[in-house]
């Protein structure tokens, strides 16, 4: 019987995708990937954000609310980004479906997949309990959803 991978965010997995053009590289994420255990995906650059990136942080609330159109995601410089993470994770939740997956382990504090806890939307480094968008859809999937941080 195939078992069915995780769902890893391409940082974790070595991609330099984040904000500043880096990877936040997990060694054990980047081995199931080689293995064919995990797959990579990440929800920024899906939803057609480029790389390098302002950083962005959920204003007025956290994922769950973005998704309901209650809060904003919003880069350093005030552009509101909400549209290109709400597309982008869209596009992981559905590549979770098409592969049967039902377990994620994404980048902890992410606007996107921080899971637990996320920057407080000040862009002061102040971290609040919440989930950020894909965390938040993913969980809404029925998902099992953890953070991890990479190096």
């Amino acid at each position: 019987m195939r078992k069915v991978p995780i769902l890893v965010s391409s940082c974790l997995a070595g991609i330099p995708c984040r904000y500043n053009g880096k990877a936040k590289t997990d060694q054990n994420i980047v081995n199931a990937v080689a293995r064919g255990e995990a797959i990579a995906a990440c929800a920024e650059e899906l939803g057609d954000l480029p790389t390098p990136r302002p950083p962005a942080e959920i204003v007025g609330g956290d994922g769950y609310d973005v998704l309901q159109g209650n809060a904003a995601v919003v880069s350093i410089d005030g552009q509101d980004l909400t549209e290109a993470f709400v597309a982008g994770a869209q596009k992981v939740a559905q590549l979770a479906t098409s592969n049967g997956i039902t377990e994620a382990v994404l980048q902890d504090r992410s606007p996107s997949c921080g899971c637990g806890a996320i920057y407080d939307g000040s862009h002061s480094g102040t971290l609040v309990e919440g989930d950020g968008v894909l965390a938040a859809l993913l969980k809404q999937q029925g998902l099992q959803v953890s953070a991890r941080r990479g190096q």
